[in-house]
């Protein structure tokens, strides 16, 4: 399984603290079968021409802390904590997150078992269903698209434990949230006030009196 964080503010802000947070968050994280995420990581943010750039290591994230500081002010950033899903798939840099295409920053958390599906590019999972989304962004907005993607792996899977997409552009971040087992662990959790907007795979140390939502089968 995986952890993913989407950040949108309204000034530029260095993503070191809530890296960091992130980070420590994804060491003490433990799926319910006791899967972690130290398969690598990911960070995609947009820089001062409005384009994203990409950092990604193989080291669990919680290791490259030293490295957060060089990460410039920006307002959009994405970031990915893996885990592989088959040994043979641990190790492989271009399999880590966020994936990047034009205006879009992708990463995905979740499990779906008998996929029928046949000749959908992509090594693994998450590179299919980021070229399934792909397709619909072609003709759909944003949130139709993410509709439309759930709608089609459910109807050609045998199973799905988890369905759960971050999705941003350079001005907006969204997020499909759909499980049937395990909410404990599935459950994304959305923060925003009037300077910040946060969608996370588990919560952070942000004000609990503030606008903190828990995102249960939805599109936000």
């Amino acid at each position: 399984m995986c952890r993913f964080l989407l950040v949108k503010s309204k000034n530029l802000i260095k993503p070191k603290n809530l890296l960091t947070q992130f980070a420590k968050m994804a060491k003490k994280s433990k799926a319910y079968d006791g899967d972690w995420q130290g398969d690598g990581w990911g960070i995609s943010f947009v820089d001062s021409k409005n384009n994203w750039q990409c950092h990604k290591s193989l080291s669990p994230i919680w290791e490259d802390l030293n490295i957060f500081t060089a990460f410039p002010k920006t307002k959009t950033f994405v970031v990915h904590a893996r885990s592989a899903s088959f040994p043979n798939q641990k190790g492989n840099i271009t399999f880590n997150q966020p994936f990047i295409n034009g205006k879009y920053s992708f990463v995905f958390n979740g499990l779906l078992k008998g996929v029928r599906l046949p000749n959908i590019p992509g090594n693994i999972g998450a590179e299919k269903i980021w070229y399934l989304l792909k397709q619909e962004l072609k003709e759909n907005n944003l949130k139709e698209a993410l509709k439309k993607t759930k709608e089609l792996l459910l109807k050609n899977s045998k199973e799905i434990f988890a369905l759960n997409i971050g999705l941003a552009t350079p001005k907006k971040i969204y997020s499909l949230c759909f499980f049937t087992k395990y909410p404990k662990y599935y459950q994304l959790r959305s923060f925003k006030n009037q300077d910040i907007e946060i969608i996370c795979s588990e919560s952070l140390d942000w004000n609990r009196t503030d606008d903190q939502r828990i995102i249960n089968e939805k599109v936000i």
